[in-house]
Parts: structure tokens; sequence; C-alpha cells
């Protein structure tokens, strides 16, 4: 059973996710919270899988929930869901430690879909927000990025490859016939490598070398 938390400060669309994930038999909700410092709050008497977190809310906006969260609970995922795809606000989400990142308007069973995923540790992002990471992370270089087989050995770089097609931990294991304790060691040092904290970067600096084709 996925535990999830909903925040939201718009009372209509929390009750709405509600009622479409206990549609679900394998999500449950366990609190609502109106803005992040309730989330926060759920988050530490709780212990949820999953925040669902919208992102623009009065007091403490979703962003900064999310780093406050992440700091204090690394193992739960934020998988924000909001109607803003301004480059700030996705920037800072990320960076705050979110899992991934959809739009409102994303159909309803993408959600759920994001929701399985993001928990077996897939990183979901909204094309049109994946869109805006890539462009700012290539116009941040300057010179041509070193190739990212400098860095990863050859390993870490199968490892990569496979999160950057979305496979959760468990799957590249099975992959590459290695135990899953032996495929997060590996996630960890190409973090350390590639100087990320989470899953949803790397993946990102993995598709703009290409690791995804």
């Amino acid at each position: 059973m996925i535990k999830v938390i909903i925040c939201d400060d718009q009372a209509i669309v929390r009750d709405g996710l509600e009622l479409l994930l206990k549609l679900e038999k394998d999500i449950e909700v366990i609190g609502l919270a109106q803005d992040g410092a309730e989330a926060v709050e759920l988050v530490d008497a709780k212990t949820p899988d999953l925040v669902l977190m919208d992102l623009k809310m009065p007091g403490m906006t979703g962003v900064e929930a999310t780093r406050r969260i992440r700091g204090l609970h690394p193992d739960i995922k934020i998988l924000v869901l909001t109607t803003y795809d301004d480059d700030v606000w996705v920037f800072d989400a990320i960076r705050a430690g979110a899992s991934g990142y959809l739009l409102k308007d994303t159909p309803r069973e993408k959600v759920i879909e994001a929701i399985h995923g993001t928990v077996e540790g897939k990183a979901y992002l909204d094309p049109s927000v994946a869109g805006k990471l890539l462009d700012q992370t290539a116009s941040q270089q300057a010179q041509p990025p070193t190739k990212i087989t400098d860095k990863l050995t050859g390993r870490e770089e199968d490892v990569l490859r496979r999160m950057a097609h979305g496979l959760s931990n468990a799957e590249i294991a099975g992959q590459l016939h290695l135990s899953e304790g032996t495929v997060r060691n590996h996630v960890s040092a190409i973090f350390t490598k590639l100087d990320v904290s989470d899953r949803t970067q790397a993946v990102i600096i993995a598709i703009r070398h290409g690791l995804d084709q």
C-alpha cells in the first residue's frame, strides 16, 4: 500500500485528488494539507511514502516544504502537481529535491502511473518541464561538457543509461544481473561523481549526454 499525503491550498483540488486516489486499491491517502507548513507537520507525524505537492501556496510554499521534508526524511518522495511551469518554479522545485514535476492538466492515469513509478525510484517530468530543464542546463555550459564516460565506470554508465530510460533500481538489478544493493551503491556513486543530489538531476544529465537513446 502506497501512503500519500496531498498538499494543495485549494480544498476542491485536495478533495478531488483524494477521491481519485481512493479508487486505487494500492494507494491510501493518509493526510491532507492546505499549505507547506501543514505538509511538513503531517509528514513528521505520519511518514508517508509520497507527498503530492502543489507549489504556490500562502505561507510556506511547496518549494520550501519540499526542501524541509527532503532534508528531514530523504527517503520520502515528493511529486509536484501544479499549474505552474514557469522556469523559476521548475528549477527551484527540482533543486529542493522534488522527484518529479507534473502539471495539473496531466491525465489521471498518468498521475497514478507517476505515483507508482516515483515510489519505485523513477523520475517523472512533464514534457514541457523536461524541455525547460534541458535548455537551462545546456545554456549553463560555456564550453563543451566533459564526456560522461570520463567520470563514470562502465558499469555506472550502464546503470545511468537505464535510469534515463525510467527503470527502478529493482528493474536495473534484474537487467544487469546484480543485487539491488549493488545497484544502490552504483547510484550513490553516480550522484557523487556527477555532483547531483537526486535521481531526477542525474537523469537530466544523462539525457543531455544522449544516454536515453
